[in-house]
C-alpha cells in the first residue's frame, strides 16, 4: 500500500505541472468493484492541483481495502502512457497540415452580398431549407419561388447571402434579391452593349408603364412605346415586348428603357432613304399623325416633317386644328430640309396663289369693303377682306373725333366692319382702310352748326386733372377747363363737380377749325355774379361763414349766395384760443376782394380784434367826454369865486406850514384830506 501511495503523490506531481489541456476521450475512473484501474489514475491526478487536501485523506480508504487478486493484461497495459499526461497525442507538423487541409475543405467561405449556389435540402409549409456548404443552412420564403413551376428536394437555386448571423443566429439568404441581382446585372451589360433586350408589361404608372425585366421592374416612358403618340396605355399591360435600355441609374438601381428606340432604328433607313430623294417644290402626299399649337406633324411614309402654322392657310388661323384633323390625308409641298438634322418643312397654302395676286378688280381706292378683325394692336386693328388680303384701320381713322380712341375698346375680335379703302398696293401687299370716312367730315360745317357763344348741351366723356372733355354728337367735342366749371368755387379736381357719362350744358367759347378743338365753357350759362359781389362783400365788412375745407395752410369759408373765400392758418385764431374745424360757422371779416382772379381773403382775428378795439375806443371816448364835462364844471365854479389878495395868500401859507408839521409828529391816524382842514 504504501508503494501505491507514492506513486499516486508522484503522478499528481506530474500532473500539476503539465497545462491544462481539453480531451476528445473520456477517462474510465472506477471498476465495476469500485478499485482504481489504470485509466483512473490519470484522472485523479489531473484533480490533484485543484484538490490539494483530499490527496492525503485517500490513504486510509485505500488502506481499508482488503488485498484483491491481480486481474489479466487488457490492451490499456499497452497504451504509452508517456505520449502526454492529458490524453492528447502530438503531430508531426506536415500531418497536422494535412489534417488541417481536409477539415477546411468540408466548408465554404462565403462573404455578406455574395451571390452563391446553394441546394435545396428540405421543404416546410412556408420555407425552403438551403444548404449553402456553411456551418448551418439557412431559410428561404416559398414566396420568393412563384415565377418557378415546381420546387423540389436537390434542387439547386441562386441565392443571395444576406447576413451569414442575424440577431437571433440564423444564417439570412434571399432568392429574390438575387434575382434582382443578376437581372441588374444583366441590365447594365445590355446598357453598355447595347443589346436588344425581352420584358413583360406588368401595369400602367403615372406618365408611363412598368416593365419586368427577369424581375427587376423597369420604366417605360409613355414617349418612348410608339413613334406615334400613345393616348391608351391599357392595351399594353401583359404584353411581352422587347426593349433596349436606355437610361440607367447605378446608385437606386434603377433602368429606363424603350420601344420607341427599336422602332426608329428599323425606319432609320426608310428615313434616309426617302430624304436622300426630296427636292425643294416636290409634292408629296402625307398623313396628319400630331396637331400642336405651332402646326401639325405629318407621315410621309417612314419621315415626318413639320407644317407650321403659317403654312397652312393664307388666311390667319387661331389653331391648326381650325384647318386640320388627326389621321388626314393632305397634299404638302416641301418648303425647305436639313439633310443633318433630318428636318422636313412643308407647305399647305404654297399649293394655291397668294389671294393678293388674284384681287378682284373691284377693290380699289375709295371703294367700301367689309372685313372681319382678325388681330387688335395699340395703334389699330386688321380688318381681313378675303382670305390672305386685310388692311388696316389706323386709330386716327376710327372717329372724326379729337379725343384719341382706344382701339382694343372699340374693335372686338371676330367682329365685321365697314370700312373705306385709303391706299392699296399690290405690290407691297399692304392696305390702309378707314371708317369714319363712310361719314361726312363734321368740321366742314362746324361754323355753323356750333357758333360762338351759342349755348348746346353734351356728354361728358372723360374728366382730366385741369379739365372736361365733353362731345356734344359724333365727332364733335370740346374741353371745358376746370376754370370754366364755376364762378364762385374752386375745385381741386373736376370729378368733385360732374362724373363721366352725365349730361352737362355749355357755351362755345372759341373754335380752332384746323386742329379740330372746340373750347367751352360751363359757367358762362350764367351771367357773372362778380360784379355784385364787389358791392355786397367790400373790405372790412363782416359777413358769416360755414368752414366746408381744412388744412394745414388755411381753410375754405363758404359765404352767402354760395360764395367761397379763403382764410389763411394765420387768421383762424379764436379769442379763447378754441381751435376751428369742418363745418364751424364763424363771422369773417372780407381782408381782399381781387375781382379779376375770383379770389376773396378773410379772417376771423380781425372780427374780434375789432370788436375788442370799438369797445376799448368806446371806453376812451366816455372817459374823454367825462373829462370834458369835469372841466367845464370847473371853468364855471372859478368863473364865480372872487380872487385872493396877496395878503391873504401869505396867511395860508403859514398855516399850510404849520399843518403840515403837526400832522408828522402824530402816530397816523389822520389822514391827508383831515390834514389839510383848517377846523
Amino acid at each position: 500500500m504504501e508503494e501505491n501511495k507514492n506513486v499516486n503523490e508522484q503522478n499528481a506531481e506530474e500532473q500539476a505541472q503539465q497545462p491544462t489541456a481539453t480531451t476528445n476521450e473520456p477517462a474510465e475512473t472506477q471498476s465495476a468493484e469500485g478499485e482504481n484501474t489504470p485509466a483512473a489514475e490519470p484522472a485523479a491526478a489531473e484533480q490533484a492541483p485543484a484538490a490539494e487536501e483530499p490527496a492525503p485523506a485517500a490513504e486510509p480508504a485505500a488502506a481499508a481495502q482488503p488485498a484483491v487478486a491481480e486481474e489479466p493484461p487488457s490492451a490499456h497495459d499497452d497504451f504509452d502512457w508517456s505520449i502526454d499526461k492529458r490524453n492528447v497525442s502530438s503531430y508531426k507538423p506536415e500531418e497536422k497540415e494535412r489534417y488541417e487541409k481536409i477539415y477546411d475543405d468540408t466548408f465554404k467561405v462565403i462573404e455578406e452580398g455574395e451571390v452563391i449556389t446553394g441546394k435545396v435540402e428540405g421543404l416546410t409549409k412556408t420555407d425552403a431549407v438551403i444548404n449553402i456548404g456553411f456551418k448551418s443552412d439557412g431559410l428561404v420564403s416559398l414566396n420568393e419561388f412563384r415565377d418557378m413551376s415546381g420546387l423540389n428536394i436537390g434542387d439547386e437555386v441562386e441565392v443571395l447571402v444576406v447576413e451569414k448571423e442575424d440577431r437571433n443566429g440564423h444564417l439570412h439568404l434571399s432568392r429574390r434579391q438575387a434575382r434582382m441581382l443578376r437581372a441588374w446585372q444583366r441590365i447594365v451589360d445590355v446598357y453598355k452593349s447595347g443589346e436588344v433586350i425581352t420584358g413583360v408589361v406588368t401595369s400602367k404608372t403615372k406618365g408611363g408603364l412598368i416593365v419586368d425585366i427577369n424581375g427587376l421592374e423597369t420604366f417605360l416612358p409613355g414617349s418612348q412605346i410608339d413613334v406615334k403618340p400613345v393616348t391608351d396605355y391599357d392595351q399594353f399591360v401583359g404584353k411581352t415586348m422587347e426593349f433596349k435600355v436606355v437610361k440607367i441609374n447605378e446608385a437606386i438601381k434603377n433602368a429606363v428603357v424603350s420601344h420607341k428606340a427599336l422602332i426608329e432604328s428599323d425606319i432609320e433607313q426608310q428615313r434616309a432613304e426617302i430624304i436622300s430623294k426630296l427636292e425643294k417644290g416636290q409634292v408629296l402626299e402625307g398623313t396628319i399623325k400630331n396637331i400642336t399649337d405651332f402646326g401639325a406633324f405629318i407621315d410621309l411614309g417612314g419621315v415626318d416633317g413639320l407644317l407650321y402654322i403659317t403654312d397652312i392657310s393664307w388666311g390667319r388661323i387661331s389653331h391648326p386644328s381650325e384647318v386640320l384633323h388627326l389621321d388626314q390625308k393632305v397634299h404638302v409641298v416641301v418648303l425647305d430640309f436639313d439633310d443633318d438634322k433630318k428636318r422636313i418643312s412643308l407647305g399647305l397654302k404654297q399649293l394655291t396663289p397668294h389671294p393678293w395676286d388674284t384681287l378682284a378688280e373691284a377693290v380699289q381706292e375709295g371703294s367700301t369693303v367689309k372685313g372681319k378683325v382678325v388681330n387688335i394692336e395699340d395703334y389699330g386693328a386688321f380688318l381681313e377682306i378675303m382670305p390672305g388680303v386685310e388692311g388696316l384701320v389706323h386709330v386716327s381713322e376710327i372717329s372724326w373725333a379729337s379725343t384719341p380712341v382706344n382701339a382694343k375698346e372699340f374693335f372686338t375680335l371676330g367682329e365685321e366692319y365697314e370700312a373705306k379703302i385709303v391706299t392699296l398696293s399690290k405690290d407691297d401687299r399692304k392696305m390702309s382702310l378707314s371708317i369714319k370716312q363712310l361719314t361726312p367730315d363734321p368740321w366742314d360745317t362746324i361754323e355753323e352748326k356750333y357758333p360762338l357763344d351759342s349755348r348746346h348741351s353734351g356728354i361728358v366723356k372723360n374728366i382730366t386733372p385741369y379739365g372736361v372733355f365733353v362731345e356734344l354728337e359724333t365727332g364733335i367735342g370740346g374741353m371745358i377747363h376746370i376754370s370754366d366749371l364755376s364762378w364762385t368755387k374752386r375745385f381741386n379736381h373736376p370729378n368733385e363737380y360732374t362724373k363721366p357719362g352725365n349730361e352737362i350744358a355749355v357755351v362755345i367759347l372759341s373754335i380752332d377749325k384746323d386742329n379740330r378743338k372746340l373750347s367751352l365753357g360751363h359757367k358762362q350759362i350764367e351771367e357773372d355774379p362778380w360784379n355784385t359781389f364787389e358791392t355786397v362783400f367790400p373790405i372790412g365788412s363782416i359777413h358769416e361763414g360755414t368752414i366746408i375745407r381744412r388744412d394745414d395752410k388755411g381753410a375754405t369759408v363758404q359765404l352767402q349766395y354760395g360764395l367761397e373765400a379763403f382764410a389763411p392758418a394765420r387768421y383762424l385764431k379764436t379769442e379763447n384760443e378754441k381751435p376751428l374745424g369742418v363745418d364751424d360757422v364763424i363771422d369773417v371779416m372780407i381782408t381782399e376782394f381781387d375781382r379779376n382772379d375770383k379770389r376773396i381773403v378773410v379772417s376771423h382775428n380781425k372780427v374780434w380784434e375789432q370788436a375788442r378795439q370799438d369797445e376799448k375806443d368806446s371806453v376812451n371816448r366816455e372817459k374823454r367826454a367825462d373829462a370834458d364835462k369835469t372841466k367845464k364844471a370847473v371853468k364855471n365854479i372859478q368863473s364865480k369865486v372872487e380872487k385872493a389878495t396877496l395878503g391873504d395868500l401869505g396867511v395860508l401859507a403859514e398855516i399850510k406850514q404849520k399843518m403840515q408839521s403837526s400832522g408828522s409828529g402824530e402816530a397816523g391816524g389822520k389822514s391827508d384830506a383831515d390834514a389839510g382842514n383848517p377846523e
